[in-house]
Protein backbone atom coordinates (compact mmCIF):
# COMPACT_ATOMS: atom_id res chain seq x y z
CA UNK A 1 0.00 0.00 0.00
CA UNK A 2 3.04 2.25 0.20
CA UNK A 3 2.07 4.04 -3.21
CA UNK A 4 -1.72 4.37 -2.24
CA UNK A 5 -2.08 8.29 -2.00
CA UNK A 6 -5.36 8.68 -0.61
CA UNK A 7 -8.37 5.87 0.44
CA UNK A 8 -11.94 6.14 0.35
CA UNK A 9 -14.26 4.00 1.86
CA UNK A 10 -17.64 3.84 0.80
CA UNK A 11 -19.39 2.16 4.48
CA UNK A 12 -23.18 0.60 4.30
CA UNK A 13 -24.43 -0.56 7.11
CA UNK A 14 -21.45 -0.47 9.09
CA UNK A 15 -19.43 -2.77 6.33
CA UNK A 16 -17.18 -1.49 4.01
CA UNK A 17 -18.77 -1.64 0.56
CA UNK A 18 -16.21 -0.35 -1.76
CA UNK A 19 -13.01 1.10 -1.29
CA UNK A 20 -11.49 4.20 -3.90
CA UNK A 21 -7.69 4.71 -4.28
CA UNK A 22 -6.05 7.81 -5.30
CA UNK A 23 -3.16 6.04 -7.53
CA UNK A 24 -1.02 8.95 -8.35
CA UNK A 25 -0.17 10.43 -12.00
CA UNK A 26 0.04 8.10 -14.87
CA UNK A 27 3.52 8.46 -16.43
CA UNK A 28 3.54 9.00 -20.29
CA UNK A 29 7.21 10.06 -20.99
CA UNK A 30 9.00 7.16 -22.80
CA UNK A 31 12.20 7.19 -20.65
CA UNK A 32 10.64 7.25 -17.35
CA UNK A 33 8.11 4.10 -18.50
CA UNK A 34 11.13 3.31 -19.27
CA UNK A 35 10.74 1.75 -22.89
CA UNK A 36 13.17 2.39 -26.23
CA UNK A 37 11.39 4.25 -28.21
CA UNK A 38 12.48 8.28 -30.12
CA UNK A 39 9.35 10.21 -29.86
CA UNK A 40 8.76 11.49 -26.13
CA UNK A 41 5.53 9.34 -25.47
CA UNK A 42 4.81 6.01 -27.37
CA UNK A 43 0.65 6.16 -27.88
CA UNK A 44 -0.60 3.62 -30.54
CA UNK A 45 2.38 3.11 -32.00
CA UNK A 46 2.92 -0.29 -33.93
CA UNK A 47 4.96 -2.98 -32.55
CA UNK A 48 6.52 -6.51 -34.18
CA UNK A 49 5.93 -9.38 -31.58
CA UNK A 50 6.18 -12.63 -32.68
CA UNK A 51 5.69 -11.85 -36.13
CA UNK A 52 2.76 -10.07 -35.63
CA UNK A 53 1.80 -6.38 -35.47
CA UNK A 54 0.07 -4.82 -32.13
CA UNK A 55 -0.78 -1.29 -31.91
CA UNK A 56 0.47 -0.01 -27.97
CA UNK A 57 0.74 2.69 -25.64
CA UNK A 58 2.88 2.67 -22.67
CA UNK A 59 1.99 4.00 -19.53
CA UNK A 60 3.62 3.60 -16.07
CA UNK A 61 1.92 3.84 -12.85
CA UNK A 62 4.89 3.34 -10.54
CA UNK A 63 5.42 -0.24 -12.94
CA UNK A 64 5.69 -0.27 -16.66
CA UNK A 65 2.32 -0.98 -18.47
CA UNK A 66 2.24 -1.61 -22.33
CA UNK A 67 -1.31 -1.47 -23.50
CA UNK A 68 -2.65 -2.89 -26.74
CA UNK A 69 -6.47 -3.16 -27.65
CA UNK A 70 -7.41 -6.83 -29.56
CA UNK A 71 -10.97 -7.70 -30.39
CA UNK A 72 -11.14 -10.52 -29.02
CA UNK A 73 -9.74 -11.40 -25.23
CA UNK A 74 -11.46 -14.40 -23.73
CA UNK A 75 -9.92 -16.42 -27.06
CA UNK A 76 -5.96 -14.27 -26.77
CA UNK A 77 -3.55 -17.22 -26.41
CA UNK A 78 -1.97 -14.76 -23.46
CA UNK A 79 0.41 -17.84 -22.09
CA UNK A 80 2.41 -17.70 -25.70
CA UNK A 81 2.25 -13.74 -26.29
CA UNK A 82 2.93 -12.61 -23.29
CA UNK A 83 6.26 -13.68 -22.62
CA UNK A 84 7.13 -12.09 -26.22
CA UNK A 85 5.93 -8.84 -24.74
CA UNK A 86 7.39 -9.12 -21.54
CA UNK A 87 10.88 -9.40 -22.37
CA UNK A 88 10.94 -7.68 -25.93
CA UNK A 89 13.84 -5.33 -26.73
CA UNK A 90 11.98 -2.26 -26.27
CA UNK A 91 11.27 -2.59 -22.73
CA UNK A 92 14.69 -2.48 -20.45
CA UNK A 93 13.55 -3.64 -17.40
CA UNK A 94 10.32 -5.71 -18.61
CA UNK A 95 7.10 -5.25 -19.01
CA UNK A 96 3.41 -5.76 -17.82
CA UNK A 97 1.24 -6.56 -20.86
CA UNK A 98 -2.63 -5.27 -20.79
CA UNK A 99 -4.48 -6.85 -23.48
CA UNK A 100 -7.35 -4.73 -23.63
CA UNK A 101 -11.06 -5.50 -25.62
CA UNK A 102 -13.63 -1.83 -25.70
CA UNK A 103 -17.35 -3.14 -25.59
CA UNK A 104 -18.25 0.17 -25.15
CA UNK A 105 -17.36 3.56 -24.09
CA UNK A 106 -18.19 2.84 -20.63
CA UNK A 107 -16.92 -0.64 -20.72
CA UNK A 108 -13.37 -2.18 -21.08
CA UNK A 109 -12.48 -6.16 -21.04
CA UNK A 110 -8.35 -6.74 -20.19
CA UNK A 111 -6.57 -9.14 -19.22
CA UNK A 112 -2.78 -9.30 -17.90
CA UNK A 113 0.51 -10.56 -18.03
CA UNK A 114 2.48 -8.98 -15.20
CA UNK A 115 6.32 -9.72 -15.92
CA UNK A 116 7.99 -12.30 -13.51
CA UNK A 117 4.75 -13.77 -12.64
CA UNK A 118 2.46 -14.24 -15.82
CA UNK A 119 -0.91 -13.94 -16.26
CA UNK A 120 -2.84 -13.00 -13.22
CA UNK A 121 -6.56 -12.50 -12.04
CA UNK A 122 -6.42 -8.50 -12.00
CA UNK A 123 -4.13 -5.92 -11.79
CA UNK A 124 -5.02 -2.59 -10.28
CA UNK A 125 -1.91 -0.53 -11.82
CA UNK A 126 -2.43 -2.26 -15.17
CA UNK A 127 -6.29 -1.38 -15.10
CA UNK A 128 -5.37 2.59 -14.55
CA UNK A 129 -2.98 2.59 -17.51
CA UNK A 130 -5.38 0.38 -18.90
CA UNK A 131 -8.14 3.37 -19.05
CA UNK A 132 -5.63 5.93 -19.29
CA UNK A 133 -4.53 4.02 -22.80
CA UNK A 134 -8.01 3.99 -24.06
CA UNK A 135 -8.48 8.10 -23.16
CA UNK A 136 -5.64 8.75 -24.92
CA UNK A 137 -6.57 6.74 -27.95
CA UNK A 138 -10.38 8.40 -27.95
CA UNK A 139 -11.96 4.74 -27.18
CA UNK A 140 -13.59 6.19 -23.91
CA UNK A 141 -14.23 8.91 -21.62
CA UNK A 142 -12.87 9.90 -18.27
CA UNK A 143 -13.89 7.21 -16.85
CA UNK A 144 -15.01 3.18 -17.26
CA UNK A 145 -15.80 -0.17 -15.65
CA UNK A 146 -12.86 -2.40 -16.58
CA UNK A 147 -13.57 -6.66 -16.60
CA UNK A 148 -11.14 -8.46 -15.39
CA UNK A 149 -10.94 -12.11 -14.90
CA UNK A 150 -10.67 -11.58 -10.79
CA UNK A 151 -13.47 -8.65 -11.10
CA UNK A 152 -14.33 -5.49 -11.81
CA UNK A 153 -12.83 -2.09 -11.12
CA UNK A 154 -14.13 1.26 -11.68
CA UNK A 155 -11.00 3.37 -12.78
CA UNK A 156 -11.54 7.72 -13.17
CA UNK A 157 -9.22 9.68 -14.67
CA UNK A 158 -9.06 13.36 -13.44
CA UNK A 159 -7.65 15.23 -16.00
CA UNK A 160 -7.71 18.35 -13.91
CA UNK A 161 -5.55 16.82 -10.95
CA UNK A 162 -3.69 14.38 -13.61
CA UNK A 163 -4.71 11.54 -10.66
CA UNK A 164 -6.38 8.46 -11.49
CA UNK A 165 -8.69 7.00 -9.41
CA UNK A 166 -9.81 3.50 -8.89
CA UNK A 167 -12.85 2.11 -7.15
CA UNK A 168 -13.37 -1.87 -6.36
CA UNK A 169 -15.64 -3.93 -4.17
CA UNK A 170 -14.40 -4.73 -0.59
CA UNK A 171 -14.82 -8.08 0.60
CA UNK A 172 -14.84 -9.34 3.46
CA UNK A 173 -11.98 -12.86 3.84
CA UNK A 174 -11.46 -13.93 6.66
CA UNK A 175 -10.63 -13.14 10.07
CA UNK A 176 -8.11 -14.70 13.12
CA UNK A 177 -5.94 -14.23 15.55
CA UNK A 178 -1.82 -14.59 15.56
CA UNK A 179 -0.07 -15.50 18.64
CA UNK A 180 3.41 -13.60 18.50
Amino acid sequence: LSGIKTLKLNVENGKVKTVRVNMGAPILECDKVPVKYDDEKMINKPVKVDGKTFNITCVSMGNPHAVTFINDTDNLEIEKIGPKFETHKLFPKKINTEFAQIVDRNTIKMRVWERGAGETLACGTGACATMVAANLNGLVDDEADLVLLGGTLHIKWDKNENKVYMTGPAKFVFDGTITI
